[in-house]
């Protein structure tokens, strides 16, 4: 969980009077998850939900 921070307002560093915070909404951060098909260790091939994290670290072999 997090949370999104909306300002509104010029930057003192711009030559405004500075941001102000007008709302905050809470989020979630989610896995980038992609539908591919893995090979698996018995030789066959599954579709999986699969982060790209996972692929990128070659947990999961494409088939």
């Amino acid at each position: 969980m997090g949370s999104s921070i909306n300002r509104k307002g010029q930057s003192k560093k711009s030559g405004g009077i500075g941001t102000h915070v007008t709302s905050i909404t809470s989020r979630k951060f989610r896995p980038n998850l992609q539908r591919i098909r893995v090979k698996l260790p018995n030789g066959g091939t599954k579709r999986m939900l699969v982060s790209v994290k996972a692929i990128k670290a070659g947990l999961v072999q494409k088939a």
